[in-house]
C-alpha cells in the first residue's frame, strides 16, 4: 500500500475546492505521496479536523466568507500545536503581505493555476515529510 498525505481544503466555494482537487490530481509531484482530501466549508469544520489530527497540509482560501483563510491561518498558527504548513489562496498578488502577516508558508493567486499550485503543494508536502522523518 502506498503512503498517503492528507490535505485539508477550506473554502466556502465548492468551485474553489474543486480547482484545488483538479490541480493536485492523485499527487502533485512524483516524489510525494498520493493525496487524500478533507474538505471544509466553515472555519469551525477546519478547527474540528485539525483537532482530530492527521492533516499534513492546509490549503486555505483567502477569499472565503465569513472568515477568510488569512485570518483563519493566523488563528490556527496561534492555537494548533504542531500546526501543519499552510498554502494560502489569494485573490490578488498584491495581497502577498497579508499572506506573510498570516504566517502561511506559501501562497498562490486565484484562480488556481495547476502547475504553480501543484509545485507549491508538493514543496510543503516534502517539508512536512522531512520534519516527520
Amino acid at each position: 500500500m502506498q503512503p498517503t498525505a492528507t490535505v485539508l481544503v477550506y473554502s466556502d466555494d465548492s468551485n474553489t475546492r474543486e480547482q484545488v482537487r483538479l490541480a493536485t490530481g492523485r499527487r502533485p509531484a512524483p516524489d510525494v505521496p498520493l493525496v487524500e482530501f478533507v474538505e471544509c466549508a466553515t472555519p469551525d469544520a477546519v478547527l474540528r479536523e485539525l483537532d482530530r489530527g492527521g492533516i499534513d497540509v492546509c490549503v486555505l482560501d483567502g477569499e472565503a466568507v465569513p472568515m477568510g483563510g488569512m485570518g483563519l491561518c493566523r488563528q490556527i498558527k496561534d492555537e494548533v500545536f504542531d500546526c501543519p504548513p499552510v498554502l494560502l489562496l489569494m485573490g490578488r498578488p498584491q495581497d502577498a503581505w497579508l499572506a506573510t502577516w498570516s504566517r502561511a508558508e506559501s501562497a498562490v493567486t486565484l484562480p488556481v493555476e495547476p502547475v504553480e499550485f501543484a509545485a507549491a503543494l508538493a514543496s510543503l508536502l516534502r517539508s512536512r515529510a522531512a520534519l516527520n522523518a
